[in-house]
């Protein structure tokens, strides 16, 4: 996975406009994403083949319609390699809090 080109990708709003309509409701065509978008069939045709290189929009052609879909995949590997990582330390940090203020309560 090229973490660079989903960072790259996820940067412009519309872009991540266009990954929140597909997450609403996936499998869309590219007239169906263009609805409601303040930009051209082109552009938004230019915004989704920056998220299929980067592996967060899979299409598939039905007859002669082809349809978008969200790839959740490598949003998920950033998260478990760039946030989840902070997690842990915090809630170990929060669990020793609890603990010394339960232990300030027996006292």
């Amino acid at each position: 996975m090229d973490d660079d080109a989903v960072f790259r990708a996820l940067a412009d709003q519309s872009r991540r406009r266009l990954l929140d309509r597909l997450f609403a409701r996936n499998g869309q065509t590219l007239g169906e994403l263009c609805h409601d978008m303040d930009m051209s069939r082109q552009a938004v045709a230019k915004h989704l083949a920056i998220l299929e290189e980067a592996n967060l929009v899979a299409t598939r052609w039905q007859g002669r319609e082809k349809q978008h879909f969200i790839n959740p995949v490598p949003i998920h590997d950033i998260a478990e390699r760039w946030i989840r990582k902070f997690e842990q330390p915090m809630l170990t940090a929060l669990s020793q809090l609890k603990k010394t203020l339960e232990g300030g309560e027996d006292a």
